[in-house]
């Protein structure tokens, strides 16, 4: 990673603005003086949105969900390096870069295991990557959402990262629309959306919008 800026260096550069935006969305999920330290990020591409959730031991809440700013690819999950897709899995945070082309971004472990265990190319390497959740507004397999919103997640994500980050990435809201998409190509697609739809169904409901409907 090129650049001058440190993870410290921009969390502390940000941190004061990022809470004045984020003050009401973190008090509604019970946090009045300090970020949360456990949290999850779930991606849904059919809605285009990233929504971010806090974990403890009064459970798990919703703090505030982000549109896309820029979408690649269709419904299904990432299978080779240039396919324009983003992943669909169960992932983490590898690491922060605040260096980023897309001035902050988030790396994401994919491929993982299960990826990697239902590849048919013969390196692993050609599987692709590099998949960040990013700012700015273009994409060719990641997810962006603009540099205010970056701010926000790369500073939640910042706090909370020494516990681990989950970072759930589904086609569609499963709470909302139960329909497992069928993708050409493979067979292994159910297998798949069953374990994103049993994580996707730990998160609450009861502080989502309406959705706009998207034609992909």
């Amino acid at each position: 990673m090129k650049g001058n800026e440190t993870v410290e260096s921009r969390t502390t550069a940000i941190e004061g603005e990022v809470w004045s935006r984020l003050e009401n969305n973190l008090n509604m999920a019970g946090y009045k003086m300090d970020f949360p330290k456990e949290i999850i990020l779930a991606a849904f591409k059919e809605e285009r949105v990233l929504q971010v959730y806090s974990k403890d031991y009064n459970g798990i809440k919703f703090i505030k969900e982000y549109p896309f700013t820029a979408f690649s690819g269709n419904l299904g999950p990432k299978l080779k390096e240039g396919d324009k897709q983003i992943p669909e899995g169960i992932y983490e945070v590898e690491y922060l870069n605040p260096n980023s082309s897309f001035y902050l971004s988030i790396k994401v472990s994919y491929p993982n295991d299960f990826d990697k265990a239902k590849t048919e190319l013969s390196d692993i390497a050609n599987m692709g990557g590099d998949i960040f959740i990013h700012g700015k507004s273009a994409t060719i397999g990641c997810i962006p959402i603009g540099d205010e919103a970056i701010e926000e997640v790369f500073l939640l994500t910042q706090k909370a990262i020494n516990n681990g980050v989950k970072v759930i990435i589904s086609p569609r809201d499963f709470r909302t629309n139960s329909e497992y998409p069928n993708i050409s190509g493979i067979e292994w697609e159910n297998e798949l959306y069953e374990l994103i739809e049993k994580e996707i169904k730990t998160l609450p409901t009861d502080q989502m919008v309406n959705f706009p409907n998207y034609t992909l």
